[in-house]
């Protein structure tokens, strides 16, 4: 019976890898978060609610019924190694909001459960793979955005600080204290309406635009700009990592998968020249 199992047990990984690497399996997997993010705009809708709410449910049963069967095939693609679906943080993100969905959709965590179908839209990222690179490079990018944070926080210290004593009695609506002096530098560095305070604090200090200016050069420009820096960097660094992972030699486990199928289709060819010229023979007598 073992004998027979692990080919059964190879031949079925097989299968459902070969699925999984077909187009058509993620085309129909996008489509179905589509239709998923479709539905949970619907259910805002009070008006549709009333009238079809057993059929999205039903929906989203469908769907999530659906989501199930990606995971099952996926993990049954990696063979006698399943753990290795769990390596990719990709398949862990899927994997959780799958888990994450099974939550009741009544009772006290109704309100979880339907905040849970939205994270479903979600997957979308997963499933293309330039928005994971976009991703990938956000992430890679939070370590110097740190730092550049940390310089920020210490420009608008400075300003806040010494927007407090410079205005704090000439406009008490923006700088009575730090944290409303700090919300109000905010404000500035948004251009919301910054040229207000500037006005209000010119009528009795006229050099006031000095300092208002060199915090929007400072807090906007260059910061903004050192951020979108960091982002590209990243960007182009996540883009040359992806080439030479493409450009990597196949591993051995590929090469045995390539040797198998070329077997099993010359299995196949021979097989049918075989059965041919046996109609042949057959014809000719």
């Amino acid at each position: 019976m073992s004998e027979i199992s692990v080919p059964q047990k190879r031949s079925l990984s097989q299968q459902c890898r070969r699925i999984v690497d077909a187009p058509l399996f993620n085309q129909i997997i996008i489509a179905l978060i589509a239709i998923n993010g479709v539905v949970v705009g619907l259910e805002t809708s009070t008006w549709v609610l009333e009238r079809y709410n057993g059929l999205l449910m039903g929906i989203n049963q469908l769907i999530l019924i659906a989501f199930m069967v990606e995971a099952a095939i996926k993990i049954t693609a990696q063979g006698n190694r399943p753990w290795r679906y769990f390596a990719s943080g990709w398949n862990c993100f899927d994997f959780s909001i799958i888990v994450l969905s099974l939550v009741p959709a009544a009772g006290p965590l109704a309100t979880l459960a339907r905040l849970v179908r939205v994270l479903r839209v979600l997957r979308l990222v997963s499933a293309f793979p330039e928005l994971r690179l976009l991703v990938d490079t956000l992430l890679r990018s939070l370590p110097s955005m740190f730092h550049i944070s940390l310089l920020m926080g210490i420009i608008f210290y400075i300003y806040g600080v010494a927007g407090y004593f410079l205005f704090h009695e000439i406009d008490p609506t923006h700088w009575r204290n730090l944290p409303i002096a700090l919300l109000s530098l905010f404000r500035i560095v948004t251009f919301e309406d910054w040229t207000d305070i500037m006005y209000m604090a010119m009528e009795t200090m006229p050099y006031a635009w000095i300092y208002f200016l060199s915090f929007v050069v400072m807090g906007a420009f260059v910061m903004i700009n050192l951020f979108i820096g960091v982002v590209l960097n990243n960007l182009e660094e996540a883009k040359l990592r992806r080439l030479d992972e493409l450009a990597m030699p196949p591993s051995q486990t590929e090469i045995l998968r390539e040797l198998r199928a070329t077997q099993a289709s010359l299995a196949r060819l021979q097989k049918r020249l075989g059965d041919e010229m046996g109609n042949e023979k057959g014809t000719e007598s």
